[in-house]
């Protein structure tokens, strides 16, 4: 029963959550800059609503509308260079989980004289900008985790940063926003916040506190998946949905994730896979190949999700994804020798080794 369960973030839920509290979000500083993607926000009617308030309280602001699908190291350097010659007082990432992202990392880099590539030494001497979040998809969870994943060309993948100072200061989360996602985005997200769940129970970091939460995604998300499927998607739906993608955060915000997300960051940097497909078309043979090391964990998940067997978890997963991903040998070998290098395996139930990589990227995209 040792464990430290941290989470630093203000979470104000609920239709409307935001003009309600709107108090909360002009009491922090007078120079606000929005950093986003290049429709999201504006289609979710989130930006509308985010600079209507600032505009009544008098608050400056600008808007770097730049943020890449998942942002690279280059590109959050390009934001944090907007923000300090405009004086940026705190950041609001409105947004997936890329502009999110990018704002805590536009934050760091503002209070921190630093090379972009020293973000991930976690290391950092000053402390970040406040930053708000207004997630407009249910997936990522990235509101809630002090976490922000970058694109690194260097290494052709992608990588995290973050410690217990990185958390967003305050996040609004209202289901009226996420109305905007298509179904292909909606499934996509939904299977990201399915893999946090899943990873975050069965790594060898989770804790009491995160498996209980854990479960409690994987039990509404087993509830869901019929109206999902079947594109029966309504506002009872969305909320549902945001909710689990925010207790998916507070997970993995606990735990990290594992190998899965270390081989989905392949799938999106070299084959354009959208990331939480990425993740879903992995984790049927994840769960088989964990088995005989977390059995009463993989029997948990199934049973709270209302499924049979794994075989069974794999039916439903084709059911949300119908679009095959095309590889071939080198490719794998390549994706694998990536993911041998990511610290995700180490956090893995059972013992990972080259071969079992190869066989896995080989069952998940062509069996």
């Amino acid at each position: 029963m040792d464990f430290k369960f941290r989470l630093g973030t203000v979470i104000y839920f609920g239709k409307d959550c935001l003009k309600i509290n709107s108090d909360e979000l002009v009491n922090i500083g007078n120079k606000a800059l929005i950093v986003t993607g290049k429709s999201s926000a504006k289609l979710s009617g989130a930006l509308d609503d985010v600079i209507e308030i600032l505009r009544k309280n008098n608050i400056t602001y600008e808007i770097f509308d730049r943020v890449e699908n998942n942002p690279s190291v280059e590109n959050v350097a390009e934001g944090s260079k907007i923000a300090r010659s405009f004086g940026a007082e705190f950041i609001i990432g409105i947004g997936g989980g890329s502009p999110l992202d990018a704002a805590k990392a536009i934050a760091v880099l503002c209070t921190n004289d630093i090379d972009p590539s020293e973000l991930f030494t976690n290391i950092f001497k000053n402390k970040m900008l406040p930053v708000i979040c207004v997630p407009t998809t249910a997936g990522t969870g990235s509101e809630v985790t002090p976490y922000s994943i970058l694109t690194k060309k260097d290494i052709s993948s992608k990588k995290s940063f973050g410690n217990d100072e990185t958390f967003p200061h305050k996040s609004f989360l209202d289901p009226t926003y996420t109305e905007s996602m298509s179904y292909d985005l909606t499934v996509s997200t939904a299977a990201d916040t399915l893999s946090h769940a899943i990873e975050g129970y069965l790594t060898k970091r989770s804790t009491p506190v995160s498996d209980i939460l854990a479960l409690e995604v994987l039990k509404i998300f087993g509830e869901s998946i019929g109206r999902l499927t079947e594109n029966k998607i309504d506002y009872e739906l969305r909320e549902r949905l945001l909710y689990i993608a925010m207790l998916g955060g507070i997970v993995i915000s606990q735990s990290g994730t594992t190998i899965v997300h270390g081989m989905g960051y392949s799938l999106t940097y070299f084959k354009g896979v959208p990331h939480g497909y990425a993740n879903g078309v992995l984790l049927k043979e994840f769960l088989r190949f964990n088995y005989d090391y977390a059995k009463n964990k993989i029997d948990n998940i199934l049973k709270i999700m209302g499924i049979k067997s794994i075989d069974d978890f794999g039916k439903m997963i084709d059911t949300l994804f119908k679009r095959k991903i095309s590889v071939n040998d080198d490719e794998i070998k390549t994706f694998s020798e990536i993911l041998m290098k990511h610290p995700s395996i180490s956090t893995n139930a059972r013992k990972v080794k080259f071969d079992d990589v190869m066989k896995l990227f080989s069952e998940s995209l062509r069996g």
